[in-house]
């Protein structure tokens, strides 16, 4: 029995941040391996960000449960820079500090571009709110199919997904084994 009265017995952090029964968003793009070409403005950077066992952090929304990566937005200060974007918003929106990424692709989106990174995680410290929207998210750590699930990407999913472990093994990360998202409530260092 896992149920009882329609709630879980046992709540998982999914159960807890609302994540199955938030309707996922559908962002069915093309997904190209490499840079974003000269004269595609770039509108989101976002990074999967592993630890040392090959999961990847994903972070949920405190409302609805919803799932993204850690980044976010190219701001004035970053001078265009994507690396320096995910930097500034995985600390703003995770705590969460990370090696040098790797530019693993892009998805095109109407003519513009939204960038994927990856990087080694090598700290996340105190939740804390996102300065822009005051969210304080959950973070879990998760193997990188687990993270795909909880997205609506449609057909590139696949092709991203081969793509994040090409980029994983680049880094000298192994596959992640299989087990149960972990939420990160406190500081850890990797």
């Amino acid at each position: 029995m896992f149920l009882e009265n329609g709630c879980p017995i046992a709540p998982t952090v999914l159960d807890r941040a609302g994540v199955l029964r938030t309707a996922r968003a559908e962002h069915h793009f093309s997904w190209a391996s490499g840079p974003v070409p000269p004269g595609l403005p770039v509108v989101q950077s976002w990074g999967w960000l592993f630890t040392p066992d090959g999961r990847v952090l994903v972070l949920l929304g405190p409302d609805t449960g919803s799932a993204c990566l850690p980044g976010g937005t190219p701001e004035p200060q970053d001078h265009g820079d994507i690396a320096a974007t995910l930097r500034r918003e995985a600390d703003e929106e995770a705590a969460a500090r990370h090696g040098e990424p790797l530019t693993i692709g892009h998805l095109r989106d109407n003519g513009r571009g939204r960038v994927r990174l990856a990087a080694a995680l090598t700290r996340v410290g105190p939740a804390r709110p996102d300065p822009a929207t005051g969210h304080i998210y959950t973070r879990v750590l998760a193997t990188p199919e687990q993270a795909v699930e909880l997205f609506n990407w449609g057909p590139s999913a696949a092709d991203q997904l081969d793509s994040i472990h090409e980029a994983r093994q680049r880094l000298g990360i192994p596959g992640a084994a299989r087990q149960p998202f972990t939420e990160l409530v406190g500081p850890t260092t990797w």
